[in-house]
């Protein structure tokens, strides 16, 4: 497991002054990830690293030679379109990586005039996904989301006897995932309105978000080889934010048996910027299982995963409209939750259990955690939640209900870690747009 070393330095402030203000998310002791270019472009996208307001861009910064050793190999895969070849090298040139940018931006850096020239502003620029990402497999891990929607859709038997005892999983696609998505309403069957006629054809009418978190898989391993758990850090670059849209009434009527299909693929939005798991050592928890509840089996369990498998990561989910946006009223607050009090299971039992079977997995995998509602109504992951399956409209600020998405709806997701004498560590937002069907 990693450790806290120079890079978490409450102390370090940067000679990039707007990294030192609290409220970019982006200190010095952060350093995410991400792929962009400049707005309105035809350029290549390139990795960069936030600080502050800024963006380090990594492909320019690789040709001026500054790094040394494991640093400079790791800088070096940073010159395509994808994080995809940093992602593979593994832990130690990850963190060499850190430390050597986490020297080269502080204050007092004698590369400040070198790497001064290579900064972008991060409001002129646009974004890609990160990585390609050759597989996606959406997890099921809050306790409460899973007991929830359970009464709705199975009132006599919410929670499945597997659930406990198991990280529930199901394998998605890769090819809808994006960044800052504006996406068609999804169109498909639903279920009939009376016992033997046909079922119904036309958009969605019960569009949903899903608050969730996206782990990136670095190094993978064999087809064939478990990664244990208290091997599980290695092989995971780090987390970024996911919202993964449900089309509520699509999915319940063809989700026996094989689960949802239509209902999840037409999008999935994740923020541009992957927050590291070194940058989030400061932010772990204790694992624990409440009384009574079933203790994990011994591939998924560890001293050092009881003791800090979680992590203290507060999300919020906020919604515009067309209304709204045209009369610029700000983004109403929805819910905030938790991934530490949400999440039944942690990162790390994730990774084991996906590869106990020998499943391999490769760099720039994705796994969703699933939807990570709290134990409060106010902390619910989803409008099927908050608005209890649509019977209960959710008022906003400026006049409007909601109990599912319409069209011109954006939903804003944002992460942070936060805890007293520590710098705000942000991940920035993930924002996605509800548009007319096609």
């Amino acid at each position: 497991m990693t450790t806290l070393n120079e890079t978490h330095d409450t102390a370090l402030t940067s000679w990039v002054t707007t990294a030192n203000d609290d409220s970019t998310g982006f200190p010095i002791q952060n350093l995410p990830f991400a792929v962009f270019r400049k707005q309105g472009t035809q350029g290549a996208f390139r990795p960069g690293v936030a600080i502050g307001d800024r963006i380090v861009d990594l492909a320019a910064l690789a040709k001026l030679n500054v790094f040394e050793g494991l640093a400079a190999q790791a800088l070096n895969t940073c010159t395509g379109d994808s994080l995809n070849a940093l992602m593979a090298l593994g832990r130690d040139h990850w963190r060499a990586l850190r430390l050597a940018l986490s020297r080269a931006l502080r204050t007092g850096s004698p590369l400040q005039a070198q790497i001064e020239p290579l900064l972008s502003a991060q409001a002129d620029a646009e974004y890609t996904t990160p990585a390609r990402i050759g597989d996606y497999t959406d997890f099921y891990i809050s306790l409460h989301h899973a007991t929830t929607i359970g009464k709705q859709f199975r009132p006599d038997n919410p929670l499945l006897p597997n659930y406990k005892w198991v990280p529930i999983g199901y394998h998605g696609r890769a090819s809808s995932l994006g960044v800052n998505q504006a996406f068609p309403r999804p169109v498909g069957q639903t279920r009939p309105t009376a016992e033997g006629e046909a079922p119904q054809f036309g958009p969605c009418q019960r569009l949903d978000y899903e608050l969730e978190l996206g782990i990136f898989v670095g190094t993978g391993n064999a087809q064939g080889d478990r990664i244990a758990l208290d091997q599980a850090d290695e092989h995971v670059f780090g987390l970024c934010i996911l919202n993964d849209w449900s089309a509520r009434d699509i999915q319940a009527w063809e989700y026996q048996p094989l689960g949802p299909f239509l209902a999840k693929n037409f999008a999935s939005t994740i923020s541009p910027w992957i927050v590291t798991l070194e940058a989030l050592e400061p932010f772990r928890t204790a694992f624990t299982r409440g009384a009574g509840e079933p203790q994990p089996l011994p591939y998924l369990s560890s001293d050092t995963n009881r003791a800090r498998g979680a992590y203290d990561v507060r999300m919020e989910v906020l919604i515009t409209t067309q209304a709204s946006r045209a009369a610029r009223h700000a983004p109403a607050h929805l819910s905030a939750s938790n991934f530490s009090e949400a999440g039944y299971w942690t990162v790390a039992q994730m990774i084991a259990h996906h590869t106990v079977n020998g499943c391999n997995l490769q760099p720039g995998d994705l796994l969703g955690s699933g939807t990570l509602s709290g134990p409060q109504p106010s902390e619910a992951g989803s409008l099927l939640e908050l608005s209890n399956g649509g019977k209960a409209p959710i008022a906003l600020p400026w006049g409007e209900q909601r109990t599912f998405l319409e069209d011109g709806d954006q939903i804003i997701i944002r992460a942070e870690c936060q805890k007293a004498g520590y710098p705000r560590i942000g991940f920035g937002e993930s924002v996605g747009t509800v548009m007319p069907a096609r």
